[in-house]
């Protein structure tokens, strides 16, 4: 009860610091590390009271390098170093005349844990740093039970569409990563995204501007999904236990044991679900005069069933005090059926129905993936001074095989068509980091590293048709595909803090080495370059509550995958996709300016940027010159165009009007600009040259509502919208989405119980317009149906809010951070 009364009295202390302004402060710096792990301790409170006059006194919360800095007047004082499971550490009566550092202080972990109640400050949804913004997503009730993609389109400034590819600010050339490593170790990233549950994500990072440090994947920037980790000393854990309709069963659990010079932990998961989807294309066809030949009225009706589990353990050991070894092992297992049914409608000019076509086809899945993870850091003397050593290695399998049934009833056309798909794919990735860390005095850093990444994916995709009791391969659609991708990189940057003005500096250098392969057709390509990619990142502090900054880096983004296979996808013998073997990566250099500020309740945070993309590319869609039943068959691909421009202004607010209620608001409109020409011959052999011009402007914005309701209950919502954007070959329509969940802790907050559903208005459908020389079509995509998600969340030996304890309201901000460092 006595410590109890400390937390209670320390929380009172810090929202109620009277402001003091007769006389010149003096700095009271430090810097807390945890004494078992030599870690920095973040959200621990540092507090200084005067002994002449204890109503004098300052408090503030360690940022993520457990530093912290005190504003006092001169005199003696008592300083605290306080955080909740940690012995309190005091030092008494210290005379503070001028500016002084207190050094390194280490606290210990307090094995008399409080049984009382909990006093703890919520982290904000969001927080806004120089160099990026990093969303708390833990106790986001409107995805519990749900998957990383859910969490990923709950983010502003992110998108994630019906394939599962992720945008940012409306650019899909975004590099995904996993605690900081490549998402798609063991396979697609789409499909990683789809099977990580919502539950194991503590919180987003979003980089729009990356430093030297990262590699230069990704035009439009860094998306970095941090898992939850336990810390706790001794045993604690979580188990979590969602139901949902659509059928949606979910059970996650996780478990850390921490010793004094060893630290284990092992998570693992169950999912099973079915996710109903559907989508309708209407289509004009014209011909050669423009006039409309006939109509075709396209709906499908998908079922997506996924039953898998996952396992994931590892082990931390504290070889000593500044050495630690890290290795960990994860599996994944993921079995699946895709169930699709395609009715298609062909009616002439007066309406009336020529024939009606259906198309069935039923998909089952495989996919298994294991990846070793393996870290060594060392710690030298001097704080700050460090080395650290990295290596993962992964290799993954998935297999499908569907088989297509096609019966056609008409005047004219009566027949089946039996069809099948093979497709088998393989990959292997290995990547080696070696990053070196040296602080330069108090205010200075210079870093240096070499990323090395190896990977090798092989598909092969086959097409049969049934003749004559005999499967009969479909040369057109057969391939083996193989890419290997070799890059080599070293990086060095530099960065310092001199008074209110903060820069970082970086160069980085990559050597890539592509082969693209289409094994069967011996179709062979291999393509070579390297390139330097600077970055730099300037910041000014206005005053205490605002700061200006302007960044700089240049990125790559390279084809891998789906973009690339010209053979990977058969759902549909009159609309493919086909990849494209020939393309190149696109270049972008990318400017942003931003401004931060704090007034009264509102933290507001606002950037212009400006992106100049050479080689970029875009899907475009033309006739292939292969019919079925008249039908002309639409291609549509990837292609390089000469260049694109895309500037645009973001701004995010956070406002909390009371206590009990947060809002956090994301505004973001841009200009996409697309320069180019692009030919290919028809099946008439003649020369068709398109013209890409393009200008179009894109808007996104999203609401989140954070209310407590009597009785503690937390009522989160989530209102998103994307305005109508043109196209170079058509148009995308507005989208307009609601999530809303609810939760409550039960149990002496031990445990939580969560209600949300996703989708509430059944509205999130992706709307299409086309317009072809040959055709013209309206298309409607809705790629998962309204879900409702129930989920029980336990925790044993660990608070809710473990490590999360933050600022009041009124603090929260930016923080002061050199930037990049």
């Amino acid at each position: 009860m006595k410590n109890l009364l400390k937390l209670f009295f320390t929380f009172l202390f810090l929202i109620s610091i009277p402001a003091v302004s007769q006389a010149q402060k003096v700095k009271i710096t430090g810097k807390v590390v945890e004494k078992s792990t030599n870690q920095p301790l973040e959200y621990a409170s540092a507090i200084a009271q005067s002994i002449q006059n204890p109503s004098i006194s300052d408090g503030i919360i360690t940022n993520e390098k457990g530093e912290f800095t005190l504003n006092v007047f001169p005199g003696n004082y008592n300083i605290k170093i306080e955080f909740l499971g940690f012995e309190t550490t005091e030092i008494n009566n210290r005379a503070v005349v001028k500016d002084i550092n207190l050094g390194t202080i280490y606290v210990a972990e307090d094995n008399q844990l409080l049984e009382e109640v909990v006093i703890s400050v919520e982290r904000p949804m969001v927080e806004i740093k120089l160099d990026k913004k990093v969303y708390n997503v833990a106790d986001d009730a409107t995805v519990k039970g749900g998957t990383a993609s859910e969490v990923l389109d709950n983010v502003p400034s992110l998108a994630v569409d019906q394939d599962g590819n992720v945008s940012l600010r409306g650019n899909d050339n975004v590099t995904v990563l996993i605690d900081g490593r490549p998402s798609g170790m063991t396979g697609n990233v789409a499909d990683v995204l789809r099977t990580l549950p919502a539950d194991a994500i503590s919180k987003v990072e979003v980089i729009t501007n990356p430093s030297a440090r990262y590699e230069a994947e990704g035009g439009a920037g860094i998306v970095n999904i941090v898992l939850k980790k336990g810390k706790g000393q001794g045993v604690n854990g979580s188990v979590s236990v969602t139901a949902g309709t659509p059928e949606n069963t979910r059970f996650n659990g996780n478990i850390n044991v921490k010793g004094e010079k060893y630290n284990f932990f092992a998570g693992g998961g169950y999912n099973k679900s079915n996710s109903p989807g559907n989508s309708s294309t209407n289509s004009a066809y014209l011909d050669g005069n423009g006039d409309i030949a006939y109509f075709m009225d396209e709906k499908s009706k998908t079922k997506r069933r996924n039953e898998g589990n996952n396992v994931n353990f590892g082990l931390d050991l504290f070889l000593t005090d500044n050495i630690t070894w890290t290795n960990s092992v994860m599996f994944r297992n993921q079995n699946g059926n895709r169930s699709n049914r395609v009715d298609y409608n062909n009616y002439d000019t007066n309406g009336v129905l020529n024939y009606l076509r259906n198309r069935d086809s039923n998909t089952e899945t495989t996919r298994k993936g294991v990846e070793y993870n393996t870290r060594l850091e060392t710690r030298f003397a001097k704080d700050g001074h460090k080395l650290i050593i990295d290596g993962a290695a992964s290799s993954s399998f998935e297999n499908d095989m569907a088989t297509i049934l096609d019966v056609t009833n008409g005047t004219a056309l009566n027949k089946i068509l039996n069809e099948r798909t093979l497709s088998d794919e393989k990959q292997r990735r290995m990547i080696g980091t070696v990053d070196y860390v040296l602080p330069i005095g108090e205010n200075s850093q210079f870093e240096a590293g070499y990323r090395g990444s190896y990977s090798n994916m092989t598909t092969d995709f086959q097409v049969d048709s049934l003749s004559a009791g005999n499967w009969v391969t479909n040369t057109r659609y057969t391939n083996t595909f193989q890419y290997i991708e070799t890059v080599n990189a070293l990086y060095s940057q530099f960065g310092s803090k001199i008074n209110k003005f903060s820069y970082l500096v970086g160069l980085r250098w990559e050597d890539s080495k592509i082969n693209v392969n289409e094994l069967i057709s011996q179709n062979y390509n291999t393509k070579r370059y390297n390139d330097f990619f600077p970055s730099a990142f300037l910041a000014y502090e206005l005053n205490e509550k605002s700061n200006v900054s302007v960044s700089y880096s240049r990125r790559i983004n390279r084809p891998r995958g789906r973009m690339l296979n010209p053979f990977s996808n058969y759902s549909s013998n009159i609309n493919l996709f086909q990849g494209n073997p020939d393309l190149d990566p696109s270049k972008t250099n990318s400017f942003d300016l931003g401004y931060m500020t704090k007034f009264g309740k509102v933290n507001f945070n606002a950037s212009a940027y400006l992106n100049h993309t050479e080689n970029a590319y875009q899907f475009v869609s033309r006739e292939s010159g292969a019919f079925v039943d008249g039908v002309p068959v639409i291609l549509s691909s990837p292609i390089n165009l000469a260049t694109e421009y895309r500037y645009g202004a973001e701004v995010n607010a956070m406002y909390n009007p009371f206590r009990w209620w947060r809002l956090n608001a994301n505004i973001n409109v841009y200009r996409s600009e697309s320069k180019g020409d692009y030919t290919y011959v028809n099946f008439l052999g003649e020369s068709i040259t398109q013209n890409f011009d393009n200008n179009t402007f894109g808007a996104s914005a999203r609401l989140t509502s954070k209310v407590t309701l009597p009785g503690k209950i937390d009522w989160q919502t989530n209102i998103s919208y994307r305005a109508p954007q043109d196209r170079a070959q058509g148009k995308v329509k507005s989208e307009t989405g609601v999530n809303i969940g609810f939760s409550k802790d039960v149990l002496k907050d031990k445990a939580t119980i969560a209600l949300n559903v996703q989708d509430l208005f059944n509205s999130r459908k992706r709307r299409f317009e086309t317009n072809l020389d040959t055709v013209i079509s309206n298309s409607e995509m809705q790629w998962r149906e309204r879900q409702v998600n129930l989920t029980f969340t336990y925790r044993f030996n660990r608070p809710k809010n473990e490590r999360e304890r933050f600022r009041n309201n009124e603090e929260m901000g930016g923080g002061e951070e050199m930037m990049g460092m």
